[in-house]
């Protein structure tokens, strides 16, 4: 919110186009004399009002709404309004109101530009603010889309596959989980809590993944979407460790949540992952069921799911010497997807199903 520390008739010209007043109304609204208005009006910066008139300025400009202040500061700003006489006349505490405004839209998109796999346009938009500010120099509500913003920054890094390290998703995690402890908003610290359970199962840690999931899954800090994504994902991890038919009753039970609670996203990848379950269990039939069920229940077709159903896809074919080779052509296809949009952790994956198929006979296309 602006503060004028000294009027001229720049700062008072400002605030009447703000405000969307005409000379006469202005003067109105003041209770001066159209002739004082048109004399700020005419001479700007090169006049000043008298200091109980300085005084109703205040008072108007902090009677004003959001709205015409995000309009004052903007006129200012297009007036070329900085120093005069060396002062500055306009300050604010962390960005401008319409910064906020601007920061919040491009977080938006950032989340858009990450569900489409857009890892560069992200980067821009997340990157022309967290360079911009530090989070010394920030209010609250700063601090808030501060954090947002390192959050959506480990969205990115996990995506791409750097999961651990200096500049990793795990590393953007912590930070953005330290800002909402500082703010004290215990529904995205344990939402942060989760990314990192994620980031702990990416990089081989079941067991502490199992367990953190196991917490977070009873977490009242967090929303029953998410306390069933938790479920779900101590079954990924049980699965992963080999526990195929426990991993399958755990899952079920997320399925469930989320049929109740009529998330189709969150019940297809439910799908998916039961999928694979069942094939750690040796149960094709069933496996490729989900699969199918997966690829036909509507969801939204973005690269990462497209990479995530044909890497499934292909490892339950390659799992019967029947559809072996029909299992290797689905794989390639999610290996050049994943390379097109810089998916580096699912096709590090695949490269790993790959391999784990042995060395491949003539190929029939």
């Amino acid at each position: 919110m602006a503060t004028v520390h000294h009027w001229t008739g720049l700062e008072a010209r400002a605030l009447r186009l703000a405000l969307r007043l005409s000379v006469r109304a202005f003067a109105e609204r003041l209770g001066l004399a159209v002739a004082t208005i048109s004399k700020w009006e005419k001479l700007l910066a090169a006049t000043e009002p008298r200091p109980d008139t300085q005084a109703i300025l205040d008072t108007a400009l902090a009677r004003a709404d959001a709205a015409v202040h995000l309009r004052f500061e903007t006129l200012l700003s297009e007036l070329g309004h900085g120093a005069s006489g060396g002062r500055r006349r306009v300050t604010t505490v962390g960005p401008r109101a319409w910064e906020y405004e601007s920061w919040t839209d491009d977080l938006d998109r950032a989340a858009v530009a990450l569900s489409r796999q857009s890892f560069a346009f992200a980067d821009t938009l997340l990157g022309r603010w967290l360079t911009r500010f530090t989070s010394a120099e920030l209010d609250d509500k700063g601090l808030y889309l501060f954090a947002r913003s390192t959050a959506l920054l480990g969205d990115l890094k996990r995506d791409q596959g750097a999961v651990l390290g200096p500049l990793s998703a795990q590393h953007s995690y912590a930070g953005a989980r330290s800002v909402f402890a500082q703010l004290d908003i215990p529904r995205r610290v344990a939402q942060l809590d989760l990314s990192l359970a994620v980031v702990a199962e990416m990089s081989g840690k079941l067991e502490t993944a199992a367990r953190d999931y196991g917490t977070l899954a009873v977490d009242d800090r967090l929303s029953r979407r998410d306390r069933a994504r938790a479920r779900l994902w101590v079954g990924t991890a049980l699965s992963k460790d080999g526990e195929h038919d426990c991993a399958t009753r755990v899952m079920q039970a997320a399925t469930r949540e989320f049929e109740d609670l009529t998330e189709p996203d969150d019940w297809a990848v439910a799908q998916q992952k039961l999928a694979l379950a069942r094939r750690g269990a040796g149960d094709l039939t069933a496996a490729l069921q989900f699969i199918d069920t997966a690829r036909s229940s509507g969801i939204s077709d973005s690269p990462m799911q497209r990479v995530r159903l044909d890497t499934a896809h292909g490892h339950i074919l390659l799992s019967d010497p029947a559809t072996r080779d029909d299992g290797l052509i689905v794989l390639d296809r999610a290996a050049g997807t994943a390379a097109k949009y810089g998916l580096v952790h699912q096709l590090r994956s695949i490269e790993g199903v790959q391999a784990s198929a042995g060395p491949a006979g003539p190929r029939q296309r």
